[in-house]
């Protein structure tokens, strides 16, 4: 069976571990970081989470350094998605997917990507989708593209990814292009958001949801795991799902224990990971882990990655 990240009616029961969407980006944790320490959300809020640690990590002889800097290098990206996607990319370089940590996606595009992953199909369903859309011929790389496509290319994009859910997941495309198509709106960027937001996560949280109907904390948590290496404010974030993998595969759930493993070895992964400034840089490694650790648990290879991990 494969695996989705869709949350259930409890934010920690997954509803099937197969899924990205369906198991679980339950309450996230929204820190930021600046001159001043902004004042956290009370607990029911869907971006709090409790402090946790790793102690109850599966036992394990690799340690969490030796594991980040696994997950960060060219050798960790097979174990952590499906053989469809790795199959696609090693066919053509060029090609645009989710998975590929070099790809620089727009904050629409990974609006786009959270929708469809946030959807109740499998995980390998999803990436397959995505390529699909993003690439030719479709290219539905912003709103303008998604509407001037028309009913007919819009439906033809959702039967080539061979996915399921298509007549569903094709109104959710439109109605996130008519969200984002408008006067005064940065339908790309959407700058507008932050700018309406004041840069507050919480509040960009909640103007994305009003904007986009169907957009649910699953895939609002999507969005922000993968936005805060551009959207500064929104870092360091670790979701339920995401805090669930990365206890399995021995490292911090906590963002914070998490970013004090990243600048540990940063001097070993610098050359790596790159970004407009150093802090980018580490920002954007943090994601890549993020991502790699949901991918080897929803690929089943985590015990693979502290095997491969621990001969570093």
């Amino acid at each position: 069976m494969a695996k989705s990240e869709k949350v259930g009616a409890k934010a920690h029961e997954p509803k099937s571990e197969d899924q990205e969407g369906a198991s679980g980006h339950g309450n996230g944790t929204v820190e930021s970081q600046g001159a001043k320490k902004r004042k956290q959300p009370a607990p029911s809020e869907p971006n709090k989470q409790p402090r946790r640690s790793s102690r109850h990590a599966p036992k394990s002889e690799t340690s969490p350094s030796q594991v980040f800097k696994f997950l960060i290098s060219k050798e960790a990206s097979k174990l952590c998605i499906p053989s469809d996607e790795a199959n696609a990319i090693s066919e053509d370089a060029k090609l645009r997917t989710y998975t590929n940590s070099t790809a620089a996606f727009s904050p629409f595009e990974e609006l786009l990507c959270a929708v469809i992953l946030s959807r109740p199909i499998s995980h390998r369903l999803g990436l397959r989708s995505i390529r699909t859309i993003l690439n030719s011929p479709y290219e539905f790389i912003s709103p303008k593209a998604i509407k001037e496509a028309g009913s007919e290319k819009r439906h033809q994009a959702l039967w080539d990814a061979k996915t399921q859910h298509k007549q569903k997941t094709v109104e959710e495309l439109e109605l996130l292009a008519d969200a984002f198509d408008g006067e005064g709106k940065d339908s790309v960027g959407l700058e507008h958001v932050r700018k309406e937001g004041e840069y507050d996560v919480e509040a960009e949280r909640n103007i994305l949801r009003k904007s986009v109907k169907g957009l649910g904390q699953t895939g609002l948590d999507i969005f922000f795991r993968r936005i805060q290496w551009t959207w500064s404010a929104a870092y360091p974030f670790i979701d339920n799902r995401t805090a669930a993998s990365l206890d399995k595969i021995g490292l911090p759930s906590d963002a914070e224990e998490l970013q004090k493993v990243l600048n540990e070895v940063w001097s070993d992964i610098n050359d790596t990971v790159k970004g407009k400034d150093e802090d980018e840089a580490k920002r954007k490694a943090f994601v890549i882990a993020l991502e790699r650790a949901v991918g080897a648990d929803l690929e089943s290879k985590t015990d693979e990655v502290l095997a491969e991990a621990g001969k570093i």
